[in-house]
């Protein structure tokens, strides 16, 4: 379990993540949501541990930047950032090596196979198209094989067929009870199967809703989506909540 409380980030004057706060389950499917420079990449980059903040994150009840909490966590930047004097299997043995695996080897072989790079594993990073360096970006943010994935923008650059093949292998993930966060601002990219919806707007959670309670209300993510983000309707997550019968009393 992933716990995210009150956590605030600021930079110089600027309030990147205001009072942060929500739970992920095991084997669970959050979509987060949110314009550019909502915050979505800055709760994911503190829950990794690359920031500083105030506040608490713990992973099964432990600090998140303690070595014991990064064994469990993986993550898949929106940027891919390789080296360009180490080919495609350089760099999946670095990982490999890094992450003190063992019997890795078929890992590889089936990463590189689903995501079509098996033909340029010996391709420097430099040599890679840009789809090619967010499939390697791809493998190498699986390869450890993490109980909880965070994943920034994850569908920016792919061809249509890796896209569909990395749906997949999301849900083989969450049917394997991984817990995934999936961060996007484009909401036909996460037509997958997911449990439930954080949009962000400002810094800020603007709506923490399940699937069912979005379904019951008869309307769409997008709907919700744009209700919160650009105020057409101010009260539009009670509104879901309340179509869904589940407003607190």
């Amino acid at each position: 379990m992933l716990e995210v409380k009150n956590v605030t980030k600021r930079y110089g004057k600027n309030l990147a993540c205001n009072d942060v706060s929500f739970t992920l389950e095991p084997g669970s499917l959050t979509v987060l949501l949110g314009p550019n420079g909502a915050g979505k990449s800055t709760i994911i980059k503190s829950i990794i541990g690359f920031l500083k903040y105030e506040g608490s994150i713990t992973v099964n009840g432990i600090n998140n930047k303690t070595p014991e909490a990064r064994k469990l966590l993986g993550y898949i930047p929106e940027m891919p950032s390789l080296y360009s004097t180490l080919t495609v299997i350089e760099h999946m043995e670095f990982i490999a090596r890094a992450y003190k695996l063992t019997d890795y080897k078929e890992r590889i072989d089936m990463l590189l196979e689903r995501f079509e790079l098996n033909d340029k594993r010996k391709k420097f990073g430099d040599e890679l198209s840009k789809g090619m360096q967010q499939k390697l970006n791809l493998c190498l943010g699986l390869l450890p094989d993490p109980d909880i994935i965070l994943l920034d923008e994850p569908m920016l650059g792919l061809d249509p067929h890796a896209i569909k093949e990395l749906k997949n292998y999301i849900e083989e993930m969450r049917k394997a009870g991984k817990t995934l966060f999936i961060s996007t601002h484009i909401i036909d990219s996460v037509d997958m199967l997911w449990d439930r919806t954080i949009i962000m707007q400002g810094g800020k959670i603007c709506a923490n809703v399940t699937r069912s309670e979005v379904d019951a209300s008869g309307k769409t993510l997008e709907d919700v989506f744009f209700e919160v983000t650009e105020g057409i309707e101010k009260e539009s997550v009670s509104e879901v909540k309340e179509d869904a019968g589940e407003v607190e009393k």
